[in-house]
């Protein structure tokens, strides 16, 4: 098998079922495990991914409008030359977010007319944690081992089932507002709500299994929750610790809830939060050692930070959760 993983959870999901060693190209945004970089990049952006958190989704929606509906998957374009180069025999996609993949209508027209042959294309779609089980079991079954892929599912299941068990009976179950976009604002969806349920807290915004839905302020401030996690999709830490600028700009900031008791946290959703693959496992447990510190602690420090305080300048600090206040 020649392998080409077009969707970064894909590759993880890849190597987690125990095929890296025949994946031969990745995206431009494949970069875990450490040890696929080395390999051929298929991708890149169709727009500026650089900016405001205002200007790149105002460039996704422009290169959407541009190209149409029948086409809203293709901000990202595949090389046909790439694909002729590397001749797959399966390439893995997504087709749930336009700003996660290139689209199935781009690659299909790559594959099969600039390169002349066939691959199989196995398109993920992941809207609820449920989906993405099915997303394990579609690649190892393309892949003629659907064993594999009942193993990993398991694992997995097994795994977060431990977390709900011992958050199930912890109280107080805090009201979780999750924040997936600061400009414009949007709350958690898909997957998220139900790994904040696992976790030991309630969503109080997003619906579980439904898009990411935007929102305006005013809806924040009328929920009033006990928790804000804010992870924006596709950042790591230290973009979303600058980012978090944007809502503290917000009137009435300051007076929610979860601001004055110092329960704001802000994540890495690039690594974690967004990827629709096997580490939203560990997405649950940075949830519990956020919304219960005192009775979990599974090693995923360097992935959140809590933010403690505000300073006159309108900057926050940055509590390490072991303790050391992080310098900006």
């Amino acid at each position: 098998m020649r392998i080409i993983s077009l969707i970064a959870s894909a590759t993880e999901i890849v190597c987690a079922l125990g095929y890296q060693d025949e994946l031969v190209g990745r995206s431009h945004e494949c970069d875990f495990p450490a040890s696929i970089l080395d390999l051929p990049v298929a991708t890149k952006p169709r727009f500026e991914t650089g900016g405001s958190s205002k200007e790149i989704d105002d460039r996704v929606k422009a290169q959407v409008a541009e190209r149409g509906a029948e086409d809203a998957l293709g901000v990202y374009e595949v090389f046909a030359d790439k694909l002729r180069e590397l001749k797959p025999t399966h390439i893995i996609t997504q087709t749930q977010c336009e700003v996660c993949a290139v689209s199935l209508k781009d690659l299909e027209v790559a594959v099969r007319e600039l390169t002349g042959f066939d691959a199989q294309i196995v398109s993920l779609q992941p809207n609820s944690l449920g989906d993405v089980y099915e997303d394990f079991m579609r690649v190892a079954e393309a892949i003629d081992d659907p064993a594999s892929g009942r193993r990993l599912v398991s694992d997995c299941r097994n795994r977060l089932q431990r977390i709900a068990q011992e958050s199930y009976q912890l109280e107080p179950r805090p009201r979780v507002a999750g924040i997936e976009w600061a400009d414009p604002l949007m709350a958690f969806g898909n997957w998220t709500p139900s790994l904040i349920g696992i976790a030991g807290g309630d969503e109080v915004l997003g619906k579980a299994d439904r898009h990411s839905p935007q929102i305006d302020f005013a809806k924040l401030v009328a929920a009033d929750p006990d928790v804000i996690v804010f992870s924006p999709c596709g950042f790591d830490l230290k973009r979303a610790l600058e980012d978090l600028e944007i809502l503290e700009a917000n009137t009435g900031w300051g007076d929610l809830r979860a601001v004055k008791t110092n329960r704001v946290y802000v994540s890495d959703g690039n690594q974690y939060f967004n990827r629709a693959g096997p580490r939203l496992v560990e997405t649950a447990e940075i949830l519990a050692e956020i919304l219960h510190p005192e009775c979990f602690s599974l090693g995923h420090a360097n992935a959140w930070r809590q933010v403690t305080s505000h300073k006159l300048s309108g900057k926050p600090e940055h509590q390490d959760p072991r303790g050391t206040l992080l310098a900006d």
